[in-house]
């Protein structure tokens, strides 16, 4: 999903200054009354707006060029969450604007599915940046969570569609971020915005949700921008067994292999798939492989890559404990406080556009405000509806933040 955010940001790194410079900050430095999530932030290199800014108007974006007013230093940062209740290291990107003369707000952006080890946003590889880091020019202090599962965390099998371990993955690094800005006296304003496209779309919300019920963490989101996120897993599910092919097989293997794991099933994976698919799934996800790669190497029809009683007990009553734990993950019956934009591409057959639909029209009936809306992008598929969304977002939350700071 490459947008011309994302392009700009990757063609600025030739000729500017090299990475991995030796700045690392060490925490938790002392003790203190509520706990310091910050473990580390290791500088890896600094990118220059002239560059942006030249390459934003070479390429016919002069509205982009006019966002672009920063340098920026690129951070890995490193920091403690929890998995399945235990204390653990995790990692993501930390994008930090230079020579800001006011308050900075904060921005987690959420990136969408990966599945390589080499694609986490901390690793740095121009391959596996979103295009969100490009609100760091823009002066936003933007934070890019690897998510458990990859970096610091690669050592355990990604909780994917899990919506504690999503959230808390992102509420625990915008903790890590704000010891490290308060450490190194960078000034931080009130403001929060969070966003996120497809698997970065449900870790948004999960993180909104989170904050939004648990005052005890400190936090307001000013605003939320989320696209193309499987909210509403139940309504997936429905989709999955009606008999029709599904492009993206990986993703089903994904989330059943997590859940799996997740929750300590630890039911044989023949449970669930038929052989030879069982057998090529038990190693798919150990961060070596691509998504295309997993893809091609399954079937896109259920009947085919399903064990028949899985998939008869799907269509029917069975598989209770599954269904019962892809209720409990879903978005689709919990009401925003803050202002929020869901965003979904019409032709999209990855996360049907219905998903975004329903999920809107369930917020609504539930009591959402009109601050909670619906973008729909017309003719837009899963690949193509990213950069929409930003440019549709950047104004919005540009407006947000400037009417507050006056």
């Amino acid at each position: 999903m490459k947008t011309i955010l994302l392009n700009l940001l990757l063609a600025s790194f030739i000729g500017f200054t090299s990475c991995k410079e030796s700045e690392v900050m060490e925490g938790p430095a002392a003790e203190q009354t509520q706990k310091d999530h910050l473990v580390s932030a290791e500088k890896l290199t600094t990118i220059q707006a002239a560059g942006l800014k030249q390459l934003a108007i070479s390429s016919g974006q002069a509205e982009l060029a006019t966002m672009v007013k920063y340098d920026v230093d690129i951070y890995k940062m490193v920091y403690l969450t929890q998995y399945k209740g235990q204390e653990v290291r995790a990692s993501g990107l930390m994008v930090v604007p230079l020579n800001v003369t006011t308050p900075a707000p904060l921005l987690s952006a959420q990136h969408g599915t990966i599945f390589a080890h080499k694609d986490a946003p901390s690793n740095f590889q121009l391959n596996s940046l979103t295009g969100f880091e490009s609100f760091g020019s823009a002066g936003y202090l933007t934070l890019v969570p690897d998510y458990l599962g990859f970096g610091e965390a690669k050592q355990m099998l990604h909780p994917y569609y899990d919506q504690k371990h999503s959230a808390m993955a992102v509420v625990d690094m915008i903790k890590a971020g704000k010891s490290f800005f308060k450490k190194n006296n960078i000034s931080v304003s009130e403001q929060l915005f969070l966003a996120g496209y497809s698997e970065g779309g449900y870790v948004t919300l999960a993180a909104q949700k989170e904050i939004e019920e648990n005052p005890a963490h400190g936090l307001t989101v000013t605003a939320t921008g989320a696209g193309a996120g499987g909210y509403d897993l139940e309504g997936m599910l429905r989709q999955v067994v009606s008999g029709q092919n599904y492009n993206y097989p990986g993703y089903l293997a994904y989330i059943l292999s997590a859940y799996n794991n997740t929750n300590s099933w630890n039911r044989p994976l023949t449970d669930f798939f038929q052989e030879p698919y069982a057998s090529r799934v038990s190693t798919m996800f150990n961060g070596t492989q691509t998504g295309s790669a997993i893809n091609n190497a399954l079937s896109n029809d259920p009947s085919k890559l399903f064990n028949p009683t899985f998939l008869a007990n799907l269509r029917g009553d069975g598989e209770k404990v599954l269904k019962a734990a892809l209720k409990q993950n879903s978005l689709k019956n919990w009401v925003p406080k803050s202002p929020t934009r869901l965003y979904h591409g019409t032709s999209d057959t990855t996360v049907p556009f219905v998903n975004s639909q329903e999920t809107h029209a369930a917020m609504m009936a539930n009591g959402a405000s009109f601050n909670v809306t619906l973008t729909p992008i017309k003719d837009g598929t899963h690949s193509s509806s990213l950069e929409p969304m930003i440019k549709d977002l950047i104004p919005w939350m540009e407006s947000l933040k400037n009417a507050t700071a006056k």
